[in-house]
């Protein structure tokens, strides 16, 4: 099903995303810590593609493994160091494998920061995906993107994927939810209409918070740093911390209207359940 027909039965839905291995990596490890997540049975699950397209091989399959789970996927597609060919190759497997839902990305630029490829940003791919029947979302950052010189220009951005036919965006992961409010009235002041999915990163351990600083540039709050200074020395408390500030902020979120929230589960499924049992009698309420 269609991410926007899941969203027009207007009722709080929870998402994951998990990633496929690497090419070259154990395949078999990766995958099924993956499975486990789609067994819980979210509203949809997104597979990513992989800096550079490094899960290339292994995105669509997993897509239709979960599929076969009788959950609903949105399949990572970036462009950076697409040829059309390529990208021709990547449109036939998806609508062989039935995926309705495509995540359309530019992707982490290469390491000399030179694009050789016929798709050189987000909107082209969206502009490519239009021409079938995809659902197709795209990316946003509630605060700014790494690249951007300001908020005004990522938003000008924002628009030309909307304008061209991009359905939904999802956001980059957050820890402060005025951040997201924020980001919100000023999209909607530029006329961008489409729905917003923000994105959630249950912090579980104090070694992640580096990774994550430098992948999404996220600022963090002195409440979550105060958590992380509390029980980041230990990894079963830093863990229960980390899991109940993701479940605070979700809970935040749908109560001040937002229908569906996306959770980078980094291919947990213990965390992925904590979340979903967490919130057992809230998702699937009406709006």
């Amino acid at each position: 099903m269609k991410i926007t027909e899941l969203m027009a039965k207007q009722r709080q839905m929870l998402s994951f995303e998990v990633f496929p291995p690497k090419n070259g990596t154990l395949k078999e490890n990766v995958s099924q810590a993956a499975l486990e997540v789609a067994k819980l049975h979210p509203d949809f699950i997104s597979v990513t593609y992989g800096a550079g397209g490094s899960t290339d091989q292994y995105t669509v399959w997993l897509a239709k493994e979960m599929q076969r789970l009788g959950v609903d996927v949105l399949a990572h597609l970036t462009c950076v160091s697409m040829t059309k060919d390529r990208m021709d190759q990547q449109i036939v497997e998806m609508e062989h494998a039935e995926i309705e839902n495509v995540m359309a990305l530019r992707g982490d630029l290469p390491q000399t920061g030179e694009v050789a490829s016929d798709y050189p940003h987000a909107s082209d791919l969206i502009h490519e995906l239009k021409k079938h029947h995809f659902c197709i979302g795209a990316a946003c950052y509630p605060e700014i993107h790494p690249e951007s010189n300001n908020q005004k220009e990522d938003i000008r951005y924002l628009k030309m994927k909307q304008d061209a036919g991009c359905d939904f965006f999802t956001t980059q992961m957050f820890f402060d939810n005025h951040l997201l409010f924020n980001f919100l009235y000023k999209i909607r002041e530029a006329g961008i209409t489409i729905p917003v999915i923000p994105g959630i990163m249950p912090i579980t351990s104090k070694k992640q918070i580096s990774q994550v600083m430098k992948l999404s540039n996220s600022s963090l709050p002195q409440r979550f740093k105060t958590l992380v200074d509390r029980y980041g020395d230990s990894e079963n408390a830093m863990c229960q911390a980390g899991i109940a500030y993701a479940t605070e902020q979700i809970i935040d979120l749908y109560a001040n209207g937002i229908q569906v929230v996306h959770v980078y589960t980094m291919n947990k499924p213990a965390v992925a359940a904590q979340i979903k049992n967490n919130l057992s009698e809230i998702v699937g309420l009406p709006l």
